[in-house]
């Protein structure tokens, strides 16, 4: 079954309209694996909100859940959803540079 870029890149811009969901993957750009007791030390947020806030960005593909020491569950970030998403937002971009690029040369005349 082919993947749908449309609903993969749907899925990373609903994760990416947090800013908490933002700011929990900034953390795990700069410190790379964590578990969601690591994050909140880090964070202005509950340990238990930053579990679900995971919940949802694991579910958009965002980040893998991977087994840690004494039952830990630790949270690494995955990057190709954001690449799909950059390629469905590069798509659009491009259908959009000739018509701006006309009415450009339109209204500068």
């Amino acid at each position: 079954m082919p993947l749908d870029h449309e609903a993969i890149a749907e899925q990373v811009f609903v994760a990416l309209a947090d800013p908490t969901r933002r700011g929990i993957l900034a953390e795990l750009a700069a410190g790379g694996p964590a578990t969601a007791t690591d994050l909140a030390a880090r964070l202005p947020i509950t340990r238990q909100a930053i579990a679900k806030h995971l919940v949802l960005l694991s579910e958009a593909g965002l980040v893998t859940a991977e087994p840690g020491e004494r039952r830990r569950v630790r949270y690494r970030l995955r990057s190709e959803p954001m690449r799909v998403a950059q390629q469905f937002l590069g798509a659009l971009a491009r259908d959009w540079d000739g018509p701006l690029d006309a009415l450009k040369k339109h209204l500068d005349q």
